[in-house]
């Protein structure tokens, strides 16, 4: 049995498309839980044949990748609440409490991670801002000749001086 034939039997099998199972999957998908991890559950088709079907149908393509969007936010809300949560305390034998170090480190990974995620998913609402720009006295200049338009005018220009050659 090939691995594909494994992960389909743990994970779910090839099946026909069920408009149910996909609502529920965009329902969980809006939560913030990844599409792998839904189609782990039993009952829901592979990971696979969620593309499968989302090729055949852009409505559902259109509908997961909304639930998706909002999904994302629901990830920036538990971020939030991950950082707003009071940290763990560590009570030593005289009864002083102090901030677990290790807890915080652990909040601080996790809400890491999930930034890096969302940044990488949707840079433009998630991503950090990216300018350009020049100095007043000194504007970003483009060299032409160092892109392909600039080879193209390269190009063009020794052509005519072969036809004027001619």
């Amino acid at each position: 049995m090939s691995r594909d034939q494994r992960s389909n039997k743990l994970y779910g099998a090839k099946s026909i498309y069920n408009p149910e199972i996909a609502k529920r999957m965009c329902e969980q998908l809006s939560d913030g839980i990844p599409l792998r991890q839904i189609c782990r559950q039993e009952g829901f088709p592979a990971w696979q044949t969620v593309y499968e079907w989302m090729a055949k149908d852009p409505e559902l393509h259109r509908a997961i990748a909304h639930a998706r969007e909002i999904g994302q936010d629901a990830i920036a809300e538990e971020i939030y609440r991950l950082v707003e949560t009071p940290p763990a305390m560590i009570v030593d034998e005289k009864g002083r409490g102090r901030v677990d170090a290790g807890h915080v480190a652990w909040v601080r990974v996790q809400a890491d991670i999930k930034l890096k995620l969302l940044a990488k998913w949707n840079p433009k609402r998630y991503g950090d801002k990216v300018e350009v720009s020049g100095d007043p006295d000194k504007p970003v200049a483009v060299d032409l000749y160092h892109t392909v338009f600039g080879k193209l005018l390269e190009n063009m220009k020794m052509q005519r001086q072969q036809e004027q050659e001619e």
